[in-house]
This record gives C-alpha cells, structure tokens and sequence, in this order.
C-alpha cells in the first residue's frame, strides 16, 4: 500500500551555488527542473500548501542555487531555471554545471524529475536538450505542462496535439497538465511523490 504524507511537513533546508558544496546523497531526492519563468516555484509551493516556501519572482532567473527541501523521508530539489538570455556567459555555465552535473551524479538516489514545460508555447531547444539528456541518461521523469488554465478547452487540445510532434516520444512520456491558480494536478503530482517515497515506484512506468 501506499504510504499517506503529510504535505504540509515540508522544510527548506539548504541552498547550494556550487557543484562541490552539494552534500552526498542521503535519501531518494525528486527533482524539478525547467525553463527560466516556467512556474516552478509557483508548483512547489501549491504542492506543499504553502506562499513563499520556494520564491516567486517575476524575474525570469530568479533561481540561480540548487535548493534543498526536507519533506519526511525525501529531499525535494528545486534546480535552478535554465535558458534565461540576460545573463552573462559565465553564469550560463555556471547553471549548466549546477544542472547537468546535479543529474550526472549516479551517486545520487535521485528517484524523480519533474521536467516543466510552458504549456501555452512550443518547447525551447533547451527544453528538448533537457528531455533528451533525461532519456538518454535514463533518468526517471515526468512532464509536467504549466499554466494550464491560461488555455481554453480548444487552444488545450491544439497543444496537445502540437506537442506530439515537438516533443520526441512524446506518447511514450507521463504527461501532467497543471495550473497553479486552480489546482489541476495537483493531487496527481502527490500521488507520484506519494510512489517514489513508497518504492512501489517503477522507472519503467515513466517513461
């Protein structure tokens, strides 16, 4: 059976800006990953019933550290959000490091990524690069498509459909459609964790 959690026992624990001051792995981590302004705080917070657990800017590249959170017997990351323009080259890297050596780590007991994609619009190319390192690293993962609400039934559907050709293998992938002013998917996001935590999770059924 699958365990109950509390989702309101969540704790911010520790902010990392470099590679080398991530701590090693302790626990199964489940992570969030995404574009710059894609809505990933807004998820985090809506998930854990909270205002300001992960912070909400209107500045595209806001997070720019790995953020641990302490959630019962996991560790919910929150990656800092890629392919924001208007920052020096040296910072992309830096973020490119922070990012893809976080996911590189096999040391890690990373049991999910959350991969956030701006459901109103085509994937960026550093979304694609992103799911395609993700299948091709074997990592276990999800789509999660935000800002539902902000499309009507129609325009939904048109995405959707779009979407099977932007995305590859997008048929193959768990796809979840999310708002954070409404609450859609929310409980399925819950469940998902809910697995992970509960080792009835199967890599296998995510992708």
């Amino acid at each position: 059976m699958v365990r109950q959690m509390n989702f309101n026992n969540v704790s911010f624990l520790s902010s990392y800006g470099r590679l080398s001051q991530i701590p090693p792995p302790r626990r199964i981590e489940i992570a969030f990953s995404g574009h710059s302004n894609v809505g990933k705080s807004s998820l985090i917070n809506k998930i854990f019933n909270r205002k300001s657990l992960a912070k909400v800017s209107s500045t595209p590249g806001k997070t720019v550290t790995v953020n641990f959170f302490d959630f019962e017997n996991l560790y919910i990351v929150d990656l800092p959000g890629y392919g924001y323009a208007k920052v020096s080259q040296s910072e992309k890297l830096r973020w490119a490091e922070l990012i893809e050596g976080y996911l590189s780590d096999t040391k890690r007991h990373l049991g999910l990524v959350f991969q956030l994609i701006d459901m109103r619009h085509a994937p960026t190319k550093d979304d694609i690069l992103m799911i395609n390192f993700l299948i091709e690293s074997e990592i276990p993962f999800v789509v999660v498509l935000t800002k539902a609400d902000k499309l009507n039934k129609t325009n939904r559907a048109k995405r959707l459909e779009a979407f099977k050709s932007e995305i590859p293998y997008f048929e193959d992938i768990t796809t979840i459609e999310f708002s954070a002013a409404t609450g859609e998917g929310v409980d399925v996001i819950k469940n998902i964790i809910e697995d992970v935590a509960g080792d009835e999770f199967s890599p296998g059924d995510m992708q």
